[in-house]
């Protein structure tokens, strides 16, 4: 693919600008509405080739996982950054963040892609909490 530069009008500019200001969770927020809306995905396709095993021999399983997952373990001390960062992750309020944190073992999101799962893995990680991805 060739690095060609792409003109943008002024318009197109100041959007770029606002999305350079995001985190990486609320990115993948916007592309998740976009393709709800739009009716369009921006994941590439992807070919897949499936090599034959030698007799005797197994193929390697790869993980073709697609959708996880976020279960919150242990709240930790600092609760009140769990509540803050599952309220980040969820889109919820304040109460119902607070209510998924005190009821752990809880469901933090299900469906979540491989990226939105390990970016919401590390937020609530940094804010002491304990997270299986399943």
């Amino acid at each position: 693919m060739a690095d060609k530069e792409i003109k943008l009008s002024a318009a197109q500019e100041k959007i770029v600008e606002a999305l350079n200001k995001l985190s990486a969770l609320e990115l993948s927020q916007i592309v998740k509405h976009l393709e709800t809306e739009w009716g369009v995905s921006a994941a590439a396709p992807a070919a897949v080739a499936v090599a034959s095993a030698p007799a005797g021999e197994t193929a390697p399983v790869e993980d073709a996982k697609s959708e996880f997952t976020i279960k919150l373990t242990e709240a930790g001390v600092q609760k009140v950054a769990v509540i803050k960062a599952v309220k980040e992750i969820t889109g919820l309020g304040l109460g119902e963040s607070k209510a998924i944190v005190d009821g752990v073992p809880s469901i933090v999101k299900e469906k979540a892609t491989k990226e939105e799962a390990e970016t919401a893995k590390k937020l609530l990680e940094e804010a002491g909490a304990t997270v299986e991805l399943a």
